[in-house]
């Protein structure tokens, strides 16, 4: 009962984030099978895909291998590669050129590949009554590859868009840290194991934050299950970002062998 207590709490603190007006909603589904080498190494390979626009569009899949290495009860750390498959938002820029005339670009959306490669480390405390403290800094290096796309430009008074052809999309590398601080309540042989935290994308300044409420659910040894609630809170630190504020439901399976 006390589990469920905690769950509760923690569903009604994330039931206090701010709305915000332009923010969408979306669903995260995933799934992750781990293979434990030793009492200290395993690998891992999972898959997931998310949603947008109020549940409607595809917005993403993605598929990974990672690995980690656990030095002493406190103590891990872990690296992998991601292949993510984005499906791009359609963007639309409005400016005025040299000659007076208002203008606007248009960029239809698109799906597009980035590469992912991340390491971290994870210290952590578990208290005595089964509340569970950890910290977990992570880089991450992001690439999308240069590729041909859609775009067409015009001006407002004509109306009328025209293919800007030729047009290539350049490449981008990103580096970037999250830092995630989380509080579980960690009870041993306990069906539930809800937890919340906060995570910080941040490289020359904060670009988003996450907070997560949701629980662990331990079937059996091997299998468990995985629900929580996310709120994005996107600051367009870039020209680029056109991404609003997002509210997520999650779902995820893991399997252990």
């Amino acid at each position: 009962m006390r589990s469920f207590r905690i769950l509760a709490l923690m569903v009604l603190t994330a039931m206090s984030l701010p709305i915000m007006a332009d923010s969408e909603a979306g669903l995260i589904f995933g799934a992750e099978i781990e293979k434990k080498i030793n009492r200290q190494f395993s690998i891992d390979f999972g898959a997931d895909m998310r949603t947008r626009n109020n549940f409607k569009t595809m917005d993403r899949w993605s598929v990974g291998l990672g690995a980690s290495y656990k030095f002493t009860k406190w103590l891990k750390a872990d690296a992998g590669y991601r292949l993510l498959d984005y499906n791009n938002r359609d963007k639309k820029e409005y400016y005025t050129s040299s000659k007076g005339n208002e203008k606007v670009e248009w960029r239809p959306s698109y799906w597009s590949v980035k590469h992912r490669f991340y390491a971290s480390v994870t210290v952590d405390y578990k208290f005595s009554n089964g509340l569970k403290l950890a910290l977990r800094e992570r880089w991450q290096y992001n690439y999308r590859p240069a590729m041909s796309t859609e775009r067409y430009k015009g001006k407002i008074s004509e109306h009328t868009l025209y293919p800007d052809t030729g047009y290539v999309r350049k490449g981008k590398g990103q580096n970037q840290l999250r830092s995630r601080f989380q509080i579980e309540y960690d009870k041993k042989r306990a069906l539930f194991t809800p937890y919340a935290n906060i995570e910080l994308y941040h490289s020359w300044g904060i670009e988003k934050i996450r907070y997560t409420v949701g629980t662990n659910i331990h079937l059996s040894k091997q299998h468990s299950l995985e629900a929580f609630y996310r709120y994005q809170d996107v600051k367009h630190v870039y020209d680029d970002d056109n991404d609003p504020d997002m509210h997520y439901i999650g779902m995820g399976y893991k399997f252990k062998f």
